[in-house]
């Protein structure tokens, strides 16, 4: 492929200003081994010639010279203006080709079509000194050439949403050379799923792994509509210091009649009971510092056991991000918790799972 396509198995560098924060995580922990479900990126290269061939850029520069950042309706109106003509623009012949190979070459690895998630892959998110989580869109359990086609483009509208904007503004992040990459992955049939932060988020204590567990998709996690388990870890010997079960009312799982995600009500049996074994617990405790390591820095981690896979085969890693809050002050003796060993959850913290 050229530089518009990068399969996150390519042995591809991971460059950010092609792929994008979340792209280029997942090339470089692909590339580490880790069990990252497979995938591509659409990159920025293709954005930019997108952006410039269709005379969007003009455009869009001139629509963001009226805003006044103080005005939420302003922000509003011309966000929508730019992503609606981001939608409208036609993409070019050659473009939508490159785009059929790369989707017909992900689904010949599997015996038949299999869903995606598609997600948008900035240049200016996933940094150690900015938290741009959730202010670009992600699809879920998307079937389908047509479908893809349709939400990559989305995802490049949503370099433009009113929190993007914002704050890029406020933060006096330049418009000059963003760009946006969209990744194309295999989704998760996940059965559980969740975060993992390899630091106590309540206190920034680094001797600690705190995980975040619910049933099904991770999204109702990341946005709030459940509570999860909430366990807390000591690195270095993986045990449990301490837990609380969630309430975990309900999942979003796969519909086979529909071939899109549901909310389901879980049963209260099993809400009553954590979501993850003792073995699945330590695993994914173990993938998180995995992934501290490979990056040499306290992590935010995406993690799901999917339903279709074997045991010892079913952890797979979505997404690894720095932790921004904690994290840039040099390490020092953690306060302790406010609330207790088990008084906090990183939900609402977070980001958008893709499947979670």
């Amino acid at each position: 492929m050229n530089d518009s396509i990068v399969f996150f198995d390519s042995g591809h560098a991971p460059a950010l200003e092609l792929l994008g924060g979340k792209c280029a995580s997942l090339v470089s922990m692909t590339t580490a081994g880790m069990p990252v479900p497979p995938g591509f990126a659409v990159t920025t290269a293709a954005f930019d010639r997108f952006v410039d061939g269709s005379g969007l850029r003009e455009e869009i520069q001139a629509a963001l010279a009226e805003i006044d950042p103080d005005d939420v309706a302003c922000v509003d109106r011309v966000s929508a203006r730019i992503r609606a003509a981001i939608e409208a623009r036609d993409v070019p012949d050659d473009m939508h080709g490159m785009l059929r190979d790369a989707y017909d070459t992900l689904m010949s690895r599997f015996p038949d079509e299999v869903p995606v998630a598609v997600r948008s892959s900035a240049t200016a998110e996933d940094l150690p000194d900015a938290s741009f989580a959730g202010q670009q869109d992600t699809y879920l359990w998307l079937t389908g050439y047509p479908a893809v086609r349709e939400h990559v483009r989305r995802c490049w509208a949503s370099l433009y949403t009113s929190r993007a904007i914002i704050y890029r503004l406020r933060n006096n992040i330049p418009e000059q050379d963003l760009s946006m990459a969209v990744a194309v992955q295999k989704m998760v049939n996940a059965r559980s799923s969740g975060v993992a932060m390899t630091l106590d988020p309540a206190n920034g204590d680094r001797s600690k792994i705190v995980i975040d567990a619910s049933w099904g998709v991770g999204e109702m996690v990341v946005s709030g509509q459940v509570t999860p388990d909430n366990i807390l870890l000591d690195k270095v010997m993986l045990a449990v210091v301490g837990e609380h079960i969630g309430d975990k009312h309900a999942e979003l799982v796969p519909d086979p009649r529909t071939g899109s995600l549901v909310e389901r009500e879980v049963e209260p049996d099993r809400r009553a009971v954590r979501c993850l074994t003792d073995d699945e617990l330590l695993a994914v405790a173990t993938l998180a510092k995995r992934a501290e390591k490979h990056y040499g820095c306290p992590q935010d981690v995406e993690w799901a056991f999917d339903a279709d896979l074997p045991g010892g085969e079913n952890l797979l890693l979505l997404q690894s991000r720095p932790e921004t809050v904690h994290s840039a002050a040099p390490a020092a003796p953690a306060a302790p918790r406010a609330s207790g060993p088990t008084g906090f959850s990183m939900t609402g913290l977070t980001f958008s799972l893709t499947g979670r």
